[in-house]
């Protein structure tokens, strides 16, 4: 007898005449519309016109859907190029599949375009969609809920997630109740935004260490959130293609954080004092505290 579990959605797909409206593409189009909106609003609080990242996004979005795709396709090609298969599924993007490493990396090429025609700094414009970005992938994460996939090992948590017999894993048929990994990434990337949104308030991070510190934050829980799926993937010595890219990211990015941390301390030492403001002409925390203050 099933007590408690969080009940899969009866149907993912609408029709509007012969126009379907599909549950992932809106989870999708609201993360991005969110992002915009929240780096927007933070790009002015820096004395920025926000218009600008509106044009910056028209660059970005397209070229990070085809990233994330190309992401997938190309780290599971034999889901579309086996023997039996369809390549034309391939594009079916619809359907799922989108490589959120893949989408970033090709979402920063078309930042890249998009701030070099206005004269920004790619890096500046990094640190200020960072939280807007992992608020967008927190929402896009629901379309999973809505596809039924990407869900985890079974599982009886009273938050356990009812999968329809349809969408079940082929060797396991009878089992009804999985890991809903979808809410558990989703309420992680909630965390990794408000973190980082904690750390730009105290720290006034620039130069590309917010960004690098969302990359450090997000692969942390995706490795956790990696080991519970049960979705095809490839290894390689154990572990999914996934948790290797999470790796080399983190360490990415650790790696970024502290070569900018000793790049700072040389240029304290070649001034002869300590600097008082970031790269960005913001206080530093703490600066400009006189003995006594409180």
């Amino acid at each position: 007898m099933l007590l408690a579990y969080l009940p899969s959605p009866s149907r993912g797909v609408w029709h509007l005449g012969p126009f379907p409206i599909r549950a992932y593409a809106l989870c999708i189009i609201a993360g991005i519309f969110a992002a915009v909106w929240m780096t927007g609003g933070r790009w002015a609080a820096r004395g920025r016109d926000r218009n600008e990242i509106a044009d910056i996004a028209v660059w970005a979005v397209p070229f990070g859907v085809l990233g994330g795709r190309l992401y997938h396709v190309i780290t599971d090609p034999e889901l579309y190029f086996a023997a039996g298969r369809q390549p034309i599924h391939a594009l079916y993007v619809w359907d799922g599949g989108l490589g959120i490493p893949g989408a970033v990396l090709l979402g920063a090429f078309g930042a890249w375009l998009g701030c070099r025609r206005r004269g920004i700094a790619l890096a500046a414009f990094a640190d200020a969609a960072a939280p807007g970005l992992v608020l967008a992938q927190a929402m896009g994460r629901w379309g999973n809920y809505f596809n039924q996939e990407l869900f985890g090992r079974p599982t009886h948590l009273p938050w356990a997630l009812r999968i329809d017999a349809a969408h079940r894993p082929a060797d396991s048929p009878a089992v009804v109740l999985y890991h809903p990994t979808f809410l558990y990434e989703s309420m992680w990337d909630l965390g990794v935004m408000a973190l980082l949104l904690v750390l730009d308030r105290r720290y006034h991070l620039r130069r590309g260490r917010l960004f690098a510190c969302y990359v450090l934050a997000y692969t942390a829980g995706r490795a956790w959130i990696e080991a519970l799926r049960i979705d095809h993937a490839n290894h390689f010595f154990g572990l999914r293609l996934n948790d290797w890219v999470s790796a080399a990211l983190f360490a990415g990015a650790t790696l970024y954080l502290l070569a900018g941390r000793t790049s700072a301390r040389r240029r304290d030492d070649a001034d002869g004092e300590p600097r008082h403001q970031d790269s960005d002409g913001a206080p530093l925390a703490g600066a400009g505290r006189q003995p006594g203050d409180s």
